[in-house]
């Protein structure tokens, strides 16, 4: 095995961040028993944001981001963990204050280390990577609490962001009659290839009447946004149905009343992807290694996912950051 390796480093001086690849020693990589050879990983906003000096992400530089990597051991001083196993990270503090996915190692305690599942590629985990794993989350715990299709049409907010866009696609397959909410304008043929049946724009769903209900429309949701999209969403959600919610994009406060919790007993479902407990985190990759890579998923990764090299991650992370680029960017490492 190499002592060097190559890395997308991103340095700061003067409060002025640069990005660039270069060479690293394997002993520059923290502590860990676990080194990881990266195959893939993908982009996530989170990496952009790292990318781009915000200290709410990454408190201090030189760094390298990448919140997902997929690859095989190079080596383990854990016994659940030999030479060759194929795994993948993901979550916890990688990418953010640990040496993340852009790189061709990665070295991280054992404790963040997933089995991947015998049929899943690298690439593949990687079109799924934190975002479709945060949507697997919300559609398994939409599952687990019996919404099933025949209750109704299962809304799905932020359609065309990378957690949206995978469950839309998660649930269509599943059978669901999925309403995708977007506030891009020009997205509605990607969605409906993406299996939604009807398309409605996010400002539709900002209702500023002050009932505490409104008519019962959608059996579940999957809410990617948070702030007053939830607080509406809340409001007209079916008798006995649940929200799953992962995000805050659109602010981190909510405005409801208890009555549609009392009334029509609708349950809103916290999903969190990053401090999952481990065995859980491996029971959702099984489920997606075994159940959910759908007789069309090869379509939906040509459509969907871009991949690109270590040496193009700055135009993506611009692109990312602009808000210009519809799907998953997919990092090839080796």
């Amino acid at each position: 095995m190499t002592d060097t390796f190559k890395a997308f480093l991103v340095t700061e001086q003067d409060g002025a961040y640069r990005q660039s690849v270069v060479e690293r020693n394997i002993e520059d990589l923290p502590a860990g028993e676990v080194l990881i050879k990266v195959e893939y990983s993908s982009v996530n906003y989170k990496d952009a944001l790292s990318s781009s000096g915000n200290k709410g992400v990454t408190r201090s530089y030189p760094h390298t981001p990448g919140i997902d990597a997929a690859g095989v051991v190079a080596s383990s001083d854990d016994t659940h963990f030999q030479r060759g196993d194929k795994v993948l990270v993901m979550g916890y503090d990688l990418g953010m204050n640990v040496a993340g996915g852009f790189a061709e190692y990665v070295r991280v305690p054992s404790d963040w280390v997933i089995h991947r599942p015998e049929n899943l590629s690298a690439e593949d985990a990687m079109v799924f990577g934190t975002a479709g794993f945060t949507a697997s989350m919300c559609v398994d715990t939409l599952l687990q609490v019996g919404i099933d299709p025949e209750q109704g049409p299962v809304l799905v907010t932020g359609a065309s962001g990378g957690v949206g866009s995978i469950a839309v696609w998660l649930l269509s397959n599943l059978g669901f009659d999925v309403i995708a909410s977007t506030g891009k304008a020009g997205q509605e043929a990607m969605l409906k290839a993406l299996g939604a049946k009807e398309i409605v724009m996010r400002d539709s769903l900002l209702d500023n009447n002050k009932r505490p209900m409104n008519k019962p429309v959608w059996a579940a949701a999957i809410d990617t946004v948070g702030g007053p999209i939830l607080s509406n969403i809340l409001k007209s959600i079916r008798y006995g149905g649940s929200v799953a919610c992962c995000g805050m994009v659109a602010g981190g406060d909510i405005n409801t009343s208890v009555f549609p919790f009392i009334l029509r007993g609708v349950n809103l479902l916290g999903v969190d992807s990053v401090e999952l407990p481990l065995d859980v985190k491996q029971d959702i990759w099984n489920i997606i290694g075994s159940q959910w890579l759908f007789d069309n998923f090869a379509e939906f990764k040509q459509s969907m996912c871009t991949t690109i090299s270590l040496d193009q991650l700055p135009d993506a992370i611009s692109q990312i950051l602009k808000g210009a680029h519809i799907g998953r960017y997919l990092v090839k490492i080796a």
